[in-house]
């Protein structure tokens, strides 16, 4: 039953896993016997996560800029330089704005968008041939995106850009897997809550009241969204295609 979980001896990327999510999960890869390479636009950062993981297995920073297609396509080509084969992709890299809708600027807008929606597209188009390499009818590669609770109820944040982007993905998520699955490449999301990052510090500095605002009573932490993302990317999710695995403490049915 245990090798039904298992995700051992494979090859993962995880876009913006210097920190946050995305640290989370690249640490629970790494910790069960995954190659894995993250990737974050800050390279100080980026290198002392990779050095605190590779105590724990193997870990390669690669620092690129997401946010533009060339830097979307100079961290493809620098993949297909190491590794021929990818098992997994996990597309966490994100931004986020906030201001009032009257004052909500066409920049706040287009670089979140460009981040959260677009890089996923293209990043996921440009390494489809090595995710295609590793998988097969019985094992096929994967692909999770990050999505967002913000993209499936009201934030009760003025972040227009940043539901909107995560709304997206999540269609986004539905549609690429329905065409690529038969291609042996599944496609899911992980639809987080609240979770300690620095996209969430200023929510955070309300955890108290935010704890007794869900169901679970507490925030998220690295067991939940490793936890989820292994099993999204083991034998024991093949048949799950397509779908968001929204993982929020009870937020979103609390909200009604």
């Amino acid at each position: 039953m245990n090798n039904f979980f298992s995700v051992a001896g494979k090859t993962a990327v995880v876009t913006g896993g210097s920190s946050g999510i995305g640290a989370m999960i690249a640490r629970g890869f790494v910790e069960s016997g995954v190659k894995t390479y993250i990737t974050s636009r800050k390279l100080e950062q980026l290198e002392q996560t990779a050095a605190e993981l590779s105590s724990l297995g193997e870990c390669i920073a690669i620092q690129s800029d997401l946010s533009t297609m060339a830097g979307v396509d100079a961290f493809a080509e620098e993949m297909f330089k190491r590794e021929p084969k990818i098992d997994i992709l996990i597309n966490n890299a994100g931004a986020a704005w906030g201001a009032p809708v009257e004052e909500f600027p066409e920049s706040g807008w287009d670089k979140v968008m460009d981040l959260n929606v677009k890089s996923i597209f293209f990043l996921s188009q440009r390494l489809l041939p090595a995710l295609r390499l590793a998988g097969n009818a019985d094992e096929p590669s994967r692909i999770v995106n990050i999505a967002s609770v913000n993209g499936i109820t009201h934030p009760h944040m003025n972040n227009y850009s940043y539901s909107a982007s995560k709304a997206a993905v999540i269609q986004m998520t539905r549609h690429m897997a329905a065409d690529i699955r038969p291609t042996n490449v599944n496609i899911n999301a992980i639809a987080p809550g609240f979770f300690p990052s620095k996209m969430t510090k200023h929510a955070l500095a309300h955890e108290q009241e935010i704890k007794e605002g869900l169901p679970a009573r507490k925030v998220g932490e690295l067991a939940d969204v490793a936890g989820t993302a292994i099993y999204l990317c083991s034998k024991a999710s093949n048949y799950v295609c397509g779908h968001t695995v929204v993982l929020d403490g009870g937020q979103v049915a609390n909200a009604g």
